[in-house]
């Protein structure tokens, strides 16, 4: 049974929350906080699928504590799922969060578990994630278990009420964090994070994306945050295709990414130190700037690369 409590992220998809839920039914949590948003008025189907994912989620066969947080109204990704997390710290000092389409490995629950204890009172460590889509011999992360990073995912994680106070839907100390350029702090010298952060940030405080997460990696770089990531991904998106919010492309190598079952005794690193490769690696990946550049640009360059190798 996982001592730790679990808030379970739900909406509207029942297939989803079936294959997820089966996951954390296996892990018998003591204490289940199960919390969903609403159905919206403008898809006539979005009620009954919302009941029928109500209904798989809150079918509990184990020893359990269960509290749920079922909205009448639709509150949309950004409140619903931050109040919800706010809700849950209200009555827990730590916990593990998975969201609908968030399948973990069976070991995951452990692995949160010993990591919640150890770094209980580290404040240099905000979050415990579960995924990681990149090859541990890219990483060269040594022997540990896991390491740490400046990338807080979301996509089955943990943490602590601790952390999550500092927590601020709105960023309200963005524009001086930004003002500052503090973002060149977690760069390592790459102007390519500092610029792709501040634009996503920027559209983040200016309300243009419906979103709660990148207002929790801001909250961690401005105080200073580390995230535990395994080695090996622990975590398989399902929400990734065209009813998605967010996650359209189904051939991201973060969809549906195969899961792997991490061993124990965990190894831990030597010290509570980023793993820059690991980081760097993963920008490039997964946060990179797709935006077209302008043609005259690339004209330019190139007539200077052929006029450069005339000389």
């Amino acid at each position: 049974m996982t001592k730790s409590a679990v808030l379970f992220l739900i909406f509207n998809r029942p297939d989803q929350t079936a294959r997820t839920f089966e996951a954390i039914r296996q892990a018998r949590p003591a204490r289940l906080y199960i919390a969903a948003d609403g159905p919206r008025t403008y898809r006539p189907d979005d009620a009954e699928r919302c009941a029928r994912v109500r209904a798989i989620a809150t079918a509990i066969d184990w020893p359990c504590e269960v509290r749920t947080l079922f909205r009448d109204q639709n509150l949309g990704c950004k409140k619903a799922i931050s109040s919800a997390i706010d809700w849950f710290f209200e009555q827990e000092a730590d916990g593990i969060i998975l969201e609908d389409d968030c399948y973990p490995a069976a070991s995951f629950f452990p692995y949160c578990e010993e990591l919640l204890e150890r770094y209980r009172d580290d404040l240099r460590v905000m979050s415990i994630c579960g995924s990681n889509s990149l090859r541990p011999k890219e990483e060269e992360v040594e022997e540990a278990s896991y390491f740490f990073s400046r990338h807080c995912r979301v996509w089955g994680w943990a943490t602590w009420r601790r952390a999550w106070q500092h927590y601020d839907v709105d960023m309200e100390s963005w524009p001086i964090y930004r003002a500052k350029r503090q973002l060149r702090v977690w760069s390592d010298c790459e102007e390519d994070f500092e610029n792709f952060w501040t634009r996503v940030l920027d559209r983040t405080y200016a309300g243009e994306v419906d979103t709660w997460d990148y207002q929790w990696m801001f909250a961690c770089w401005a105080n200073g945050g580390l995230s535990c990531r395994p080695r090996y991904n622990m975590i398989s998106n399902l929400g990734f295709g065209a009813d998605a919010t967010h996650t359209f492309d189904p051939n991201s190598i973060d969809g549906n990414a195969p899961v792997h079952e991490i061993e124990f005794p965990l190894r831990h690193p030597t010290a509570v130190l980023r793993d820059f490769r690991a980081d760097q690696t993963t920008q490039e990946r997964q946060f990179q700037d797709t935006r077209p550049r302008p043609l005259f640009l690339f004209r330019a360059l190139r007539r200077l690369v052929r006029y450069l190798r005339r000389r």
